[in-house]
């Protein structure tokens, strides 16, 4: 037919047709195989006794519909005549592109490979620096395949690699020193990771600041304080500052200082020592055998008694001073033992 002769852009219109029915039988067939791998395929694996099968069903899925759409559009694109420079052009996309649909393939087998095998051990481990290190490593390694597929891909479309890896070196000096204080970051969280001064949930001091460790990432730390407010300390700090990690205590020291009043007898206040040793055997799940017990002071207004104990770890900490104070202060009571508050005694001495 005439029509078809007629010719747009140097093509004739039954070419660009074609063109157009190729892409649509290459979608077609994508989406075919696709419905094939999500319904067929990977029902298959799921019936066999190894995840590996699953994991590269997986990672082909979607990448195998876009390679073959790519195909099509390719194969369309060289089906008709086109000027020389946009055929180069074509011609080095679809090779830059078919790069990347491998490196596609391959980070997507890699994620599934540590979510199926790497992460569940990392998880049944009793360290947690495993725990803090696979999200780092999991992507910087999934950084390195993209990276590398780029520079792959640009030399396979016929760009100078060379000369671009030289300019990027000049410019990536040029940003070390502009970002200097996110370098120093980066390495202050490799000293965490490394040292491991300080793990998730526990509770540390640094520069003042009180709080539970809540996340530790490349650049920073966050912290959620006793007021509950959140605290973002980037990782540098850590490297020169005095951290006092609390949760690493093996118990808690509580140091009380009881006064009674000056009218005790000396029978009283051995009765007030025997009263305080009874208690502390009382909570010994919660506290350590040890203990320091002494009648230390004479005070201004009391009587002082230095009692001392260790708080054991895991045991909550305020709800075993609340119970230890309840029970010297209800005993005290019941023994008739009373405690000093501030006073003066003054005497009088008449002047004949």
């Amino acid at each position: 037919m005439e029509i078809f002769e007629q010719t747009y852009y140097g093509n004739t219109v039954l070419q660009w047709i074609t063109a157009l029915a190729i892409i649509v039988f290459t979608l077609a067939i994508g989406r075919i195989v696709f419905w094939v791998f999500k319904n067929i395929l990977r029902a298959v694996a799921e019936k066999t006794a190894t995840k590996f099968d699953d994991i590269v069903v997986d990672a082909v899925e979607r990448p195998l519909l876009f390679i073959l759409s790519l195909i099509g559009i390719w194969w369309a694109l060289v089906s008709l005549t086109l000027p020389d420079l946009l055929r180069g052009w074509i011609s080095n996309g679809y090779d830059f592109l078919v790069t990347i649909a491998f490196a596609w393939v391959l980070a997507r087998f890699f994620d599934s490979m540590v979510k199926e095998y790497i992460a569940p051990k990392v998880a049944a481990s009793d360290t947690d620096l495993d725990d803090q290190l696979l999200p780092i490593l999991r992507k910087g390694i999934k950084a390195t395949i993209w990276i590398v597929a780029i520079i792959v891909g640009l030399d396979n479309a016929g760009y100078d690699v060379a000369a671009l890896l030289a300019g990027l070196g000049i410019g990536g000096l040029a940003f070390a020193m502009a970002a200097k204080d996110t370098v120093s970051n980066l390495f202050g969280g490799f000293t965490v990771f490394t040292d491991k001064p300080f793990t998730i949930n526990d509770r540390i001091v640094v520069d003042g600041t009180d709080g539970t460790v809540k996340e530790i990432g490349v650049r920073s730390t966050r912290l959620q304080t006793l007021e509950g407010r959140t605290v973002v300390i980037p990782n540098a700090k850590f490297a020169d500052s005095v951290i006092e990690n609390i949760s690493s205590e093996p118990s808690r020291k509580i140091t009380l200082n009881l006064g009674l009043t000056y009218d005790m007898s000396p029978e009283q206040m051995e009765q007030a020592m025997d009263l305080l040793r009874e208690i502390a055997t009382d909570h010994s799940e919660q506290i350590e055998k040890k203990i320091l017990l002494s009648f230390n002071a004479f005070g201004d207004f009391s009587l002082n008694i230095m009692f001392a104990y260790y708080i054991k770890k895991g045991a909550h900490i305020l709800d075993t001073q609340t119970s230890i104070n309840l029970a010297i202060y209800k005993r005290f009571a019941d023994a008739g033992l009373e405690f000093a508050f501030p006073s003066q005694t003054v005497y009088h001495k008449p002047v004949d």
